[in-house]
């Protein structure tokens, strides 16, 4: 049986929700899905390059991840998503599992998941399918700010979402209606980025294996020997 690719993965859920979805509500999700791919292409956001804020993660096993320690040695993968309960981060997050954690692992290089979510629900998502990865809190989106990749869901999408009884400031713990749009990063020594992939559509995001190219183009670069 042949690997599915993350996009094949998401393209089963968006027909499985076509199919079992009221045409209204699956028309108001794909309103604001286009409505924050256009609204990407307005926005600055961080780019390769660029040096990440020194701000802390709370890891939800317990502890403080400081990005200085994590990238000490060597770079790490960051991969930002919206919370616990998202049916598209519970299909992404376990790709990443399968298909890039192990090569990581290999490496060296720590993989860290990164969400707005307070530690004590988020850690629901790693105690369910029991990633080997590190998954982290970013307090008040301080991270995912800095790197202007926060959005708000359109109005549309809180009223609907409240008439169901659907809260997001309850359930992510921040009283906030604002998510990280997912993103890829790959940050090296000094906090520095060296890849980013943003996904404004949240059912479009990063395949295994462009992040692990990219990685391995950033290690490679690492080693080659600096001329005097």
């Amino acid at each position: 049986m042949s690997k599915q690719s993350l996009s094949e993965l998401f393209a089963e859920l968006q027909a499985e929700r076509q199919k079992t979805w009221e045409p209204e509500a699956y028309q108001r999700q794909a309103n604001q899905r286009q409505t924050l791919v256009e609204d990407f292409a307005k926005r600055t956001y961080a780019a390769a390059g660029d040096i990440v804020a020194p701000l802390p993660l709370l890891d939800v096993t317990g502890g403080t991840i400081e990005l200085d320690d994590l990238v000490a040695n060597r770079p790490a993968v960051l991969i930002f998503f919206r919370h616990a309960g998202c049916p598209a981060c519970n299909i992404a997050l376990p790709y990443y599992q399968r298909e890039l954690a192990p090569t990581l692992k290999t490496l060296g290089v720590p993989l860290v998941t990164v969400s707005p979510q307070v530690p004590e629900r988020l850690g629901d998502i790693k105690a369910q399918h029991q990633f080997d990865f590190i998954v982290a809190s970013d307090p008040n989106n301080d991270l995912a700010r800095s790197l202007n990749i926060v959005f708000e869901s359109d109005e549309p999408s809180k009223q609907a979402a409240l008439a169901k009884g659907y809260s997001l400031p309850e359930i992510i713990g921040t009283g906030t209606w604002e998510l990280p749009t997912p993103a890829v990063i790959i940050l090296d020594r000094g906090r520095v980025i060296r890849f980013i992939d943003i996904s404004p559509d949240w059912v479009v995001r990063t395949e295994a294996e462009t992040i692990i190219s990219r990685l391995q183009e950033v290690i490679e670069k690492t080693a080659e020997p600096q001329l005097a």
